[in-house]
């Protein structure tokens, strides 16, 4: 994976529900691993803005529930710092999700997308309509 321009605070852990904002069917995921987490016995694995998850589709599309998924954190309601000295925070926790190479699933994405996951992860910039 890249590296990202920011020191991003780990907001969300295994368990977490997210909003999906994609137009792939899922509406609501829950996280239930963490792609490149290596942590200490007994913690929750924890990701933040531009990680890798995997989840699982809680509501949405008959065809698309309770199926494993992989997808991009591009919003969380904790505040992470960016090295220019900003805060930055949003008003809810937010995924995009993506295939087995990194390209999202959907064609359009609903509401602002963190920079940190663009720099990742550009093909989702691609689609997004606005980058924060």
């Amino acid at each position: 994976m890249k590296s990202i321009n920011a020191n991003v605070t780990s907001g969300l852990q295994v368990g977490s529900r997210l909003r999906c904002i994609d137009n792939s069917g899922a509406t609501q995921v829950e996280i239930i691993a963490v792609k490149g987490y290596k942590g200490v016995r007994r913690r929750h694995p924890k990701a933040g803005v531009a990680g890798l998850v995997i989840a699982s589709v809680k509501k949405g599309d008959p065809k698309i529930r309770h199926e494993i998924v992989r997808a991009v954190i591009v919003r969380q309601v904790k505040e992470y710092r960016r090295k220019n000295g900003m805060r930055v925070s949003f008003e809810d926790n937010a995924v995009v999700l993506v295939n087995e190479k990194n390209d999202p699933r959907g064609t359009r994405i609903k509401g602002p997308v963190a920079k940190e996951a663009v720099e990742r992860f550009s093909t989702i910039g691609k689609i997004s309509s606005i980058v924060v």
